[in-house]
């Protein structure tokens, strides 16, 4: 990748790693800890160089990183894609390089295929037996309140009847009343 030096971007870098140079002058505590800040410097200094690409100038150097950027992703994607497959491919060439290898790979498949299938079947019976509680207990308060309606239903049937036997009494020893002083009325007249 073609990229330009920018003298801005490099001072603070090399600031840091003179800096760091100078506290070498202590004990030996002092020593390591400047040899680690110089080799943290000296890491910054080359990741800000090769990993952040100074802002193109010109149209023509814009134009270039877009070029590369265009031909470097697709390519660097294509060769993770490849590790992958590679990483892939070997450990299951070891896992599978001798029978025994095979044969314990198949063990624990079928533990795997076993656990799994016992799991199901016991959220099969949970969901049945959740299911089928639910519908005796709602089986159970359909039954109640039908017994308790039939049981209003023929209080009320009941008790209409008691009243219109008393009415119909009522009515008939009118009837027989208004009967008889009719028939006095018309006899004495």
């Amino acid at each position: 990748m073609a990229t330009t030096s920018n003298p801005g971007a490099r001072k603070p870098a090399t600031t840091k790693r003179a800096t760091a140079r100078k506290s070498t002058t202590g004990t030996t505590r002092k020593s390591t800890t400047s040899k680690a800040s110089r080799s943290t410097a000296s890491a910054t200094r080359r990741s800000t160089t090769t990993s952040t690409p100074t802002a193109p100038k010109t149209p023509v150097e814009h134009a270039q990183v877009i070029a590369e950027r265009a031909v470097l992703v697709p390519f660097g994607a294509s060769l993770l894609a490849r590790d992958n497959l590679v990483s892939t491919v070997k450990g299951i060439a070891t896992k599978y390089r001798t029978r025994a290898g095979l044969e314990r790979e198949i063990k624990r498949f079928e533990r795997r295929g076993t656990t799994e299938r016992n799991r199901f079947e016991r959220q099969v019976r949970r969901t049945r037996n959740q299911f089928e509680r639910e519908l005796r207990r709602r089986r159970t308060t359909v039954e109640r309140t039908v017994r308790q309606n039939r049981r209003r239903v023929e209080r009320e049937v009941k008790s209409v009847r008691k009243d219109l036997e008393k009415q119909s009494g009522v009515v008939t020893a009118r009837v027989d009343k208004l009967v008889s002083d009719a028939q006095g009325l018309i006899t004495s007249n």
